[in-house]
This record gives C-alpha cells, structure tokens and sequence, in this order.
C-alpha cells in the first residue's frame, strides 16, 4: 500500500485511502459475531505497530499517509468483535480526515515535507487546516479524532483487555510523532526564500476549495458531541 500510494497521484491516492476501506470493513462489520478475538488482536496489533514504524522515517506525504491508513484499519480491527459500530465511527472520522488532508495537498501541489515549509506564504489558513486536520489524525484532545480511540480504549478496557488498551495507546504515540514531524516542518519551519517569493499568499487562488473548511471543521471539532454518538451506537 505504502509504495502503491507514493507511486500514484493525489486524487487516486485519496481513493486508494478512504474510498477502498468501506468494502472490507463493511465485510468484517457483517461477520463481525463469527470473528477470532485472537487473530483480531494480533492483527490489530500488529497494524498499529508497522503504521507507527514505517511512517517515522518517512518523507514522501503520500507514504505517510499510508502508514497511517494501516495504523487506523489496526484500531478498527481490535474493536470489530466487541462494537463493530464503533469500528465503523472510527473509519467514518478516518475518512472525513484523510480526505481533508488530500484535498489540502491537492490544492497546495505538495507531496513532500521539505514542500511544506514555504505553505505559509501560499496559503497560511491552509497551514492551519493542515495543523488541525494532523493533530485530529493524531487522536489529539479536545479534537475529533481523539473520540474514536478514547472509547475503543474505554471498550478494550471494560472487556478486561487492560493490557492490550495500554499497547495501543503507546502505538498511537508512534503515529503522533510523524504528525508532529509534518506539523513542525509545516508551522514551525521558513524555508529559505526570496524576499518575492513571500508576498505570494495575497494573490488570488484558481483552484476552488469550497469543500475544505467545512471538513477541516467536521475533522477537528465534533469531540463535543460524543454522547450523541454514544447514544446511537448503544
């Protein structure tokens, strides 16, 4: 998957990442009551574990992403057989977020991290969506993407899974830290540049991103409303 999505464009990539994860999830979902704990939880593990590793040493964007589209299928994984709703919240949210971030790359053209120090003086809300989408991903309070892992963590731990809950709060620390690799090149990096090249941001973009804010904001704001979510899943 990782070297796949390197090789294809942003737009296929994003289908390749969120569109393509509906048709296995929705299978697993419907023999969710026949499936092996065992196998899930080696799986699930195993998932977190290669999409926290492979991501740390990582430049390409796309590649990244992959690692952690792998890391995100291990959390819905482990809860397929306890709450599979749940599983399916998680890849709904996952979704909304990757393809926020694919669209942001799309319109900004960047594909890698050393692309995304000169973002600001382009376009510095989307350095802010990409900031907030990133943390989201991350699972990250008080944002959206915290939700999902905090009640599978809840879930794994009510059904004595105390050990297994601890080993993939710490796995989703590896991810966290290849987030921040991107938000630190993102926000917190000037590439060096012409004293022309900063005055690019003013100029007025062709390309639509009509889109984008209402995600970034459906990806990054909905921790609030957990007891709603919370109450149709139960």
């Amino acid at each position: 998957v990782p070297e796949v999505t390197q090789g294809i464009s942003l737009s296929s990539g994003m289908i390749l990442l969120t569109w393509q994860k509906i048709a296995p999830t929705a299978l697993l979902y419907q023999i969710s009551p026949t499936l092996n704990m065992k196998i899930l939880i080696t799986l699930a593990f195993l998932s977190t574990m290669l999409g926290g590793w492979g991501g740390l040493n990582q430049t390409h964007l796309r590649k990244i992403l992959a690692y952690s589209s792998i890391a995100h299928m291990g959390w819905m994984a482990i809860i397929m057989l306890i709450n599979p709703t749940l599983a399916l919240l998680n890849l709904l949210i996952y979704i909304i977020a990757t393809l926020t971030l694919f669209l942001i790359l799309n319109f900004t053209s960047i594909t890698k991290i050393k692309s995304l120090t000169n973002l600001w003086n382009k376009s510095a809300p989307m350095t802010m969506a990409i900031l907030l989408t990133l943390l989201s991903l991350g699972g990250l309070p008080p944002l959206t993407g915290f939700m999902p892992k905090w009640l599978i963590l809840q879930e794994l731990v009510s059904n004595n899974n105390i050990i297994m809950a601890t080993l993939m709060a710490l796995s989703a620390l590896l991810n966290l830290f290849f987030y921040m690799r991107i938000i630190y090149a993102t926000t917190l990096t000037m590439f060096p540049t012409t004293n022309n090249s900063k005055i690019q941001w003013p100029h007025p973009q062709t390309k639509t991103i009509n889109i984008i804010p209402t995600l970034t904001i459906i990806s990054s704001l909905l921790l609030p409303l957990t007891p709603l979510f919370i109450t149709l899943m139960y």
